[in-house]
């Protein structure tokens, strides 16, 4: 069940990212401002996010085993559209909106694996989960390589094939565990109650800086390089993919160190090591080797971080409310990742460098650092000693 949990969380996340490596060949195609191209990139992020908070608390209401194939089989849509009908910036935007939809299988993936698993051992299963974000790896592996080899649409063609055969296989093989805690009440007043818990919103804010700063780096980081460095699209793209990679083998490493130490230790070392080096990334130094280290310091702080922040929500909530507040957390995980595109792109066509928006990433950092070692600390304790709540 988590691998294959694993697996449609993987293929929704490489239909979600299909946009980001082709970033720097639509800004030549359509003519597009950095402003634009980094719209075009982030849209999916959005509507990925937003998306996670019905999508979770569905998926506490009707199971995994109706969800993941639901999801991925209407993501088919949007995948075709933009490889075979999308040809402007508006119908590029549109097609994004709803390819937003790949990026909600999180939410789904969440509560069905923590029913699987005895607390003591979910921040690794949870962190296992995780590598599906991998799916952004594939996809800037694969994407600009395959659009110069075959075209533009094949990537598109490819993952659609790829959405479609797990559509089948999870609908024959998914099973829910068996006695899955229901909850009751409908939809609406569900969320509402998540939206009022003190610890949905702390474990959102960690998730918005640890995950949307993965996110963010893995739709921007080729039009980053390529600015910055000059470096060809392909070559950006397989640097991209680097990092991904390395931020997805840290995030079952976070979950481990979590079960075996406590999330927020690892939290507070994650956010430190981010600051640290966003300010080194600001320097903008040669790439080989110090900007190549920074940025690798980088996604492996981001990935740990991110399997911390899950396994402190296996901690605190109950098992009937994992796929509501996964939804609002992992809708701040995006948003997080929705925004720091957009300002990249607006430092750089006002200063003609990217200085400011790492040295924002940095302030964000420490800020979160502290607000873990001090409040999400104390919260923790008291909820831990109490017996999960609040």
């Amino acid at each position: 069940m988590l691998a294959l949990a694993t697996a449609g969380f993987m293929a929704g996340f490489w239909a979600w990212a299909l946009l980001g490596p082709l970033g720097p060949t639509l800004r030549d195609d359509l003519a597009l401002s950095s402003f634009q191209q980094s719209l075009v990139v982030a849209v999916p992020v959005l509507v990925g996010s937003l998306g996670r908070i019905p999508v979770g608390a569905l998926t506490d209401r009707v199971g995994a085993r109706r969800m993941f194939p639901l999801v991925t089989a209407l993501t088919i849509l949007p995948v075709l559209y933009l490889g075979h009908l999308a040809d402007s910036l508006a119908e590029f935007l549109v097609g994004g909106f709803f390819l937003g939809l790949g990026g909600t299988t999180f939410a789904v993936g969440v509560p069905f694996v923590n029913a699987w698993y005895p607390p003591e051992r979910r921040g690794l299963a949870l962190g296992v989960f995780g590598i599906g974000t991998g799916g952004t790896a594939i996809s800037a592996f694969t994407t600009v390589q395959l659009a110069d080899a075959v075209d533009r649409s094949f990537p598109f063609t490819l993952v659609a094939v790829v959405l479609a055969v797990y559509a089948v296989t999870a609908h024959v093989l998914l099973a829910d565990p068996p006695g899955r805690a229901v909850p009751a009440g409908s939809l609406l007043a569900r969320t509402a109650a998540t939206l009022r818990l003190r610890t949905a919103w702390q474990l959102a804010f960690l998730y918005a800086v640890a995950f949307g700063g993965f996110v963010a780096f893995s739709v921007y980081l080729p039009t980053y390089l390529t600015t910055a460095y000059d470096l060809g699209r392909s070559d950006a793209a397989l640097r991209t993919a680097g990092f991904v990679v390395l931020a997805v083998a840290a995030r079952p490493v976070g979950g481990w160190l979590s079960d075996r130490f406590h999330p927020v230790p690892v939290l507070v070392g994650a956010y430190a090591v981010i600051a640290g080096l966003a300010v080194v990334a600001s320097l903008e130094l040669a790439l080989v080797p110090v900007g190549t280290l920074t940025f690798l310091g980088m996604a492996a702080a981001l990935g740990a971080g991110s399997g911390a922040v899950f396994a402190l929500v296996a901690r605190l909530v109950p098992a009937e409310r994992v796929g509501s507040v996964t939804g609002v957390v992992g809708a701040a995980g995006g948003l997080g990742g929705f925004f720091p595109p957009l300002v990249m792109g607006a430092v750089y066509s006002g200063t003609g460098d990217y200085t400011w928006g790492y040295l924002l990433l940095a302030v964000t950092a420490a800020a979160t650092c502290a607000f873990t070692a001090t409040v999400v600390r104390r919260h923790a304790g008291r909820a831990e000693g109490r017996g999960r709540g609040a």
